[in-house]
């Protein structure tokens, strides 16, 4: 008589980076490859809508060292993500490229300092936390987002309790964490073994603009993207 399987570890379980990859690949009908190439990442990101950076972290692979330089007082605010939200496609792709068109002198960039209680263990919640600390969001910052974006309103020391581990990912964040992110909720629950809402959303072409859009701004400072917002009203008042 054969012995029974051992029993595998629960889906919420954080497991190896090359079943993070392998999970992200099987979600999106992409064959799993360890270790990964730089085209396979970048064909992986197209197919997931996650970016390569969002891919080297869940394969805790080392990102190049600017991906974490910032201007602390920057970030997309809530009022540039608003105004984003409500133009008509045409306007949020001129907006999209203004952004991507803005340079900014190196020294004006600092890396990012984590603060004591921004130190999170390895996890599932850390992981979307850090995604969007790539993005230049903080806790409050990715609360806010989350909200105009997706209508799943948190407060932002709920968001840091994720990325801490002390609560618990469910449906509903998950699909928060999506919107914010420019990606189909299924992907992230594929990833992180979690169940998908019953009835996930579809991202609107609005959401997943204003998520490049974020995306876009993460290394502008905070005149900048002053400037930017500026330029939405003045979109949005043509």
């Amino acid at each position: 008589m054969k012995p029974s399987p051992t029993p595998g570890p629960p889906a919420a379980a954080y497991p190896a980076p090359a079943v993070r990859l392998a999970r992200l690949a099987g979600a999106v009908g992409l064959s799993a490859v360890w270790p990964p190439t730089e085209d396979y990442l970048q064909d992986l990101a197209e197919r997931t809508g996650l970016r390569p950076h969002d891919l080297l972290l869940a394969a805790d692979l080392p990102l190049p060292e600017t991906a974490w330089h910032f201007d602390a007082m920057a970030g997309a605010s809530s009022s540039l993500v608003f105004h984003c939200l409500g133009l008509p496609a045409h306007e949020r792709q001129l907006l999209c490229n203004r952004a991507r068109s803005m340079t900014v002198a190196a020294e004006l960039l600092v890396p990012l300092q984590r603060r004591p209680y921004e130190q999170y263990p390895p996890g599932f919640g850390s992981l979307l936390v850090r995604m969007l600390e790539l993005r230049n969001l903080n806790w409050s910052g990715v609360a806010r987002a989350m909200c105009l974006v997706s209508g799943v309103c948190k407060a932002g020391s709920t968001i840091g309790a994720v990325g801490r581990g002390a609560k618990p990912l469910d449906a509903e964040l998950l699909q928060g964490f999506a919107a914010i992110l420019g990606v189909p909720v299924v992907v992230l629950a594929a990833l992180t073994g979690h169940p998908a809402p019953v009835a996930p959303r579809t991202p609107a072409p609005e959401e997943l603009d204003t998520a490049s859009l974020v995306w876009e701004v993460r290394h502008l400072t905070a005149d900048q993207v002053d400037s930017l917002t500026a330029y939405a009203e003045a979109l949005g008042g043509a």
